[in-house]
Formats: C-alpha cells, structure tokens, sequence
C-alpha cells in the first residue's frame, strides 16, 4: 500500500523538502505552504550547503508544479506518434492496457520489454525502488544508466575504489582551488559560495574549461584547453611535478600503487608537448603546475563536463591522482571532489529486490546507445526486438545523442511506449500513454547527494494535483494487475524509506530534514581509500596505468573529417535550464529566449557571420539550426551548443543532439556528447 498524508488545507506550514534534480548541491529546502498550495520555496538556512540559497532555476519551482500545460491526467494517443494527439482515459483504463500488453510481451520474451529512467528525481524512493521490483520481476531487460556520469564514476572507482572525495564545506579553507570542467556558478551554486569565501580570504581560483564561463568570469585565470585534452593537461603538470622534485614522496610511498609505471609515462610529456594537444601554451602548464604543487592547501572541483569524450575516464583517473602525489590529501580543504554519493550507506538491495530477477540475468540495454537499440532487429547477438519501453525521469528523445535515430526508434509503429512525465516533452509526444507523475512537492522521498555528504528528507508538501500519481503507486498498481504477490509490492513509501539508508536514524533525518554522514574531515590524510589496499590504485587491476586518449573527432585524431567539419562543438547546459528540465518554465526560457551556438569571432569571421544570423550547425549525421552569438566565451575552433533544448521549441524541431554521436567512452560506457566534430554556415 502506499503512504497517506493528511494535508492541512487552512494553516500556514513551512515542510523540508529537498531538491530532486540532477546536481550536485541536493538543496535542503523550506516550502511555504498556505491553504493547501505552495506558495514560496526557499533554501533552509540551517542546512550548512545550502545555508538559506537555491539556484534561480529551483526557485521556481512553484511555476513548474502549477504550470498551466502540466499533465494531471492519464492520456491516450490517437494520432499518430509524435503529433502529441492524445485523449484523456481513467487510471484504471490505462493501466489495465498497459498490464495486458506488457503480459502479452512478457509471454515470448520479457526481454523484449525496457526500461529508461534516469535522475529526472534523484530520490531513491520514486528513482530506483519499487520501478526496479518490478523490472526485475518482469525479467525485462536491465537498462545501463550510463547518461551522464559513468565515466567519471568508474574512474573514481578505478582510483579511489569508490565515488568518493572531500567535504564541500572545507573548500571555504583551500588557498588554491582548481575549478576543472565545471561552470559552478550555473551547475553547482553551492561549492561557489564556498570557493568566494576562499577568493576573499586570498584563495587563487583557476578555472580549466573550453568554454569561458560565467565561472572563468571570476576566476583569476582561465585556462581555455580543446575539448577531450585535460589527461594531456594532467600528465603535462605530472612531468612538471616531478623534473622539479614537488612530489610528496612519503606520501606517495605510503598510499599509492603503481606510481612508478606512472612516473614513466608523464615523464614523455614535458610542457611543450602538453600544450600542443590542449592548446593552450607552455608555460600556462608549467605556471598551473607551479601553483598546485607550491600552493598548499590545493582543491580541485572536478566537474562531469570534462568525461563526455572518448577519454574521459582516463583523463579523471589522471586527475584523481594528482592530490596524492603533492599530498593534498593531508588536510581538510585539500583533495579532490568530483562525486561523494559513495559516502552513502545506500540500503540498494532492500530498495531494488535484486533477488527477484530470473535465475539467468536478463541483457543489459546501453541508454546512450538507445538509438542503435530501438533500430534493432532480432538476433543471437542483440535478443529480441525491443517492443516495448516504459520512460520514466527522462526526456531521451531530447536529451539521448544521435537523435535522428532515437526519433527514428521512437516513432516506431510496432514500438509500445509508456512515458510516466509532468509535461508533453518531446519524449511525451511519441507514447501509447502518458500517465501524469508527482512532482518534488507531492510525494516522499529520501536523497542522497554527489555534491556533500548529508542525507536528505523530502516530505510532501501539498497533495498531488490533478490525478498524478508518484512513480512508487504507478509501479504498485502496474504489479498488482501484473498478478505480482510478493509483499514487496505492497511495501509503503514510507517503510521504504525507514529502510533506503543503513546507519542513519531516520526519525532524526525526517524531523530535522538532514543528517550529515560520519566522515572524517580529511577522509584520506593516512591513505584509507576504500581499495582493497587502502591505497590509491595508480596502476588499476585490468585497466593498467591511465594515458591521454585522444578524441574520436578533433582536427588532430581526424584529420580527414575535420577537413570537413573544422570546428569541435561541446554542448553544456544553458545556464537557465538542468538538461531538459525547466526548458518550459516561461520565466526561465524568457531569460534563455532562444536557442544559442556561442562562436569566436576569428571563426564566424571566416564564414562570413555576423552576431544575430540564423545558422545551420551541421555535420554526417544531421543539422540543427539556432541563432549563432559571437561570444568571446567561444575559443578559436571551439563552438559551444547550448542546450538542452525540446526539440520542439527549437526554429526547425531539432536540437543540439541531431549533431552528436552514439560512440562511448573509454570507462563507463558513457556517451562523448563533447567529442563532436561540425560546421556552421547561415541559413
């Protein structure tokens, strides 16, 4: 059964809440509530993360649970796929044909049955419970949720033997703060407060980043690298480190394995060399080596921007072993943090009932590569075709690379599609059913975060509008009509969540909001790495020692094609949107206004634009079109897509995916959205 909450509909009530989006700052929040709706939500000022702020995107919050075009009702499709035809039917005539048809699918091959769900909620209760009981019941097949950050994961797991790091609020002490890959100020507000605070008391800030963030705005230096080169970059600060004997040897003696093989091969890459592949010039490599090794306490932000190319969990592997080789590791607010949702107790096995999948593990379905799966047919080294999907916290159509081929799969007549969603996104549009979800404010949740190290409690605000159900209830109902009996099915939100956490007292989490993990302030000041050694793996069982690995597009790896399509496009977040989230927030897409490519004066020059014109960015697999903007935050030969736009808000119904490619990375089976090769011309 599911958990009941008696809403107060004639008081005013403040409710902890907590943010659900894909980021690492998980905002503890207040929300307002006055005569059943929610009026304000503001950042909890006793939560030391968030210390009374949220980001402009989450501020809104209100505006996108009453959104005028929100779905509170399930819908039928009766045009045909993508035309966004629906009727509205009752919950029990949509799940009653989604339980038959699945059966029917279920009964030649539950295989043929996926999946896709990312972090559109990062709770653990309405993100990865009772939705993966049912999977695994079903026998359908295992989705590789791989959209945005495997390959910086594995890397850390390779390294550290865990997504672990340093605590956020000790960056407030650093004297020097490497911002790698990161536009902190858009995509992680809170780190920045704490990286100002530093600024103020004489910290150095340098951010590395193709782009010129809002962030390199305020940085004392920027560092602007070609996409896919920061291993290059790593390794050239490694031969700095060593030729001028800066290394912590005891350090290194103590709480690493394998540096020497390392030692080796950074010792092939002097400056020159490094700034060459980046680049950027010597002597920036040598002045930024210089710094970190003499600079003491040194952080580094390590952000998930820099691991969306071929080499991107070997570049995290080299920059994850730099804080042990100056010995960084040795205070507080020296380090590294990329992630450190593996500080969480996380009570998975209880949340997801592994145990009921088959005997025979079903196959696992790559979500970046959804385009190349939903074109396959039968075979012995595939499975079945896929027939069905169920979409839940995602927008692939929008947000998967390749899109020509996702549109493609998705369009699909002999595809059943089930989109559990708040809006008509353009994942919506392509389905058999949309069955309207609860947003953040309506339903419980627990959280953890990969920005800091406190659990969150999320207790519902208001009652769910409309008839939108959280994903925890649909799930329910879609086993019982399944004939699933397990008790697990019957298990409440609430018992769930008693048990999503091992270790924390969740009477205090709930009442308090949040409960900080018990970790040492310097987690790593004597080794103790969760390794089976303790120690920093350098030279990583099955994986060797990390090297720089080139893209699959750029002017030097692909000459040919670069001829071509000269420029290297990256495609970070606008600073308004969260992926595809918030993209219909009218306040917010009024900020944004359009869709944007951000391009250098020199290469807009030589194709004979100018700021403002309509331009076709384009390449073997497709173009988009947008309005070009000649930015100084563009470097030479670089060309920043702004994204993720719905594809249908865009001037031709396309996006910044129709460019980029299904092809993974090194480590983590990860896309390379950033290793894009195109050219832009006027329309």
């Amino acid at each position: 059964m599911s958990s009941t909450t008696a809403f107060d509909r004639t008081a005013i009530r403040t409710i902890h809440a907590a943010c659900p989006h894909d980021c690492p700052d998980t905002c503890a929040i207040r929300v307002t509530v006055e005569d059943g709706k929610a009026i304000k939500v503001q950042g909890d000022p006793d939560h030391p993360p968030t210390h009374g702020a949220l980001c402009t995107k989450v501020s809104r919050y209100p505006e996108r649970t009453y959104h005028p075009e929100r779905v509170l009702h399930p819908l039928k499709r009766t045009g045909p796929k993508g035309s966004g035809r629906f009727v509205r039917v009752t919950w029990e005539e949509a799940l009653a044909d989604i339980a038959s048809r699945l059966k029917a699918i279920a009964a030649r091959d539950p295989e043929a049955i996926v999946p896709y769900s990312y972090a559109g909620t990062m709770g653990l209760l309405q993100g990865e419970s009772m939705d993966r009981r049912f999977f695994h019941k079903l026998g359908a097949s295992l989705l590789d949720r791989t959209i945005c950050a495997s390959a910086g994961g594995d890397a850390l797991a390779a390294t550290y033997g865990g997504k672990v790091g340093m605590h956020l609020e000790h960056y407030a002490d650093s004297k020097l703060i490497l911002i790698w890959g990161s536009n902190s100020i858009a995509s992680n507000l809170h780190f920045w407060t704490f990286a100002q605070k530093a600024k103020r008391e004489g910290a150095k800030l340098i951010c590395i980043d193709p782009r010129k963030t809002e962030t390199a705005d305020k940085c004392h230096q920027h560092i602007a690298l070609l996409p896919g080169t920061d291993g290059a970059l790593a390794l050239g600060l490694m031969h700095e480190l060593i030729v001028h004997d800066w290394l912590d040897q005891d350090y290194i003696d103590r709480h690493t394995e394998g540096w020497p093989r390392l030692r080796d091969r950074a010792l092939q890459w002097p400056p020159e060399r490094a700034a060459e592949v980046c680049g950027i010039t010597a002597e920036e490599v040598r002045q930024l080596a210089r710094d970190y090794a003499t600079t003491k306490p040194a952080a580094i932000r390590l952000n998930y921007g820099m691991q969306r190319v071929r080499g991107g969990g070997n570049a995290a592997r080299l920059i994850a072993i730099l804080p042990c080789l100056v010995g960084a590791w040795r205070h507080p607010a020296g380090g590294l943090l990329l992630s450190a949702s593996g500080w969480f107790p996380r009570n998975s096995a209880h949340l997801q009932h592994p145990e009921l999948m088959p005997a025979k593990p079903p196959r696992t379905i790559n979500m970046s590569t959804i385009g190349n799966a939903l074109l396959e047919e039968n075979s012995p080294s595939f499975g079945p075709k896929i027939e069905a999907l169920v979409v839940y916290n995602s927008n692939p159509v929008a947000v998967a690379p390749e899109s020509p081929k996702v549109v493609k799969g998705f369009a699909r007549d002999d595809l059943f599609t089930v989109v559990l969603e708040h809006f008509m996104t353009d994942t919506a549009d392509y389905a058999d059913y949309v069955l309207p979800a609860t947003t953040q404010l309506e339903h419980l949740d627990v959280h953890t975060s990969y920005g800091h190290t406190y659990a969150m409690f999320n207790e519902p605000a208001i009652a769910p509008l409309g008839e939108a159900k959280p994903n925890t209830q649909v799930f329910r109902e879609l086993a019982e009509r399944m004939g699933f009996t397990e008790p697990c099915f019957r298990e409440s939100d609430e018992s769930m969540a008693r048990n999503a956490l091992k270790g924390v007292d969740f009477d205090t989490l709930r009442e308090v909001g949040w409960v900080k993990l018990p970790i040492a302030e310097a987690p790593f000041a004597n080794g103790g790495f969760p390794t089976p050694t303790g120690k920093c793996m350098v030279d990583a069982p099955g994986l060797g020692v990390p090297d720089h690995v080139p893209n699959y597009e750029s002017v030097q790896s692909s000459p040919q094609l670069a001829r071509d399509y000269p420029l290297a496009m990256i495609s970070p977040p606008a600073r308004n949107f969260l992926n595809s989230t918030f993209v219909n927030v009218k306040s917010l897409r009024d900020i944004e206004a359009e869709p944007l490519l951000e391009m250098h004066a020199d290469d807009a020059a030589a194709r004979g634009l100018q700021g403002g014109e309509m331009v076709r960015v384009f390449n073997q697999r497709g173009e988009y079109r947008c309005r070009v903007q000649v930015s100084a935050r563009a470097r030479p030969g670089v060309v920043n897509g702004l994204g993720i736009w719905w594809r249908k808000l865009g001037p031709s119904g396309t996006n910044v995916n129709e460019v980029t490619h299904q092809q993974l990375t090194d480590l983590g089976r990860a896309p390379a959205f950033y290793d894009c090769l195109v050219d832009v011309r006027a329309v």
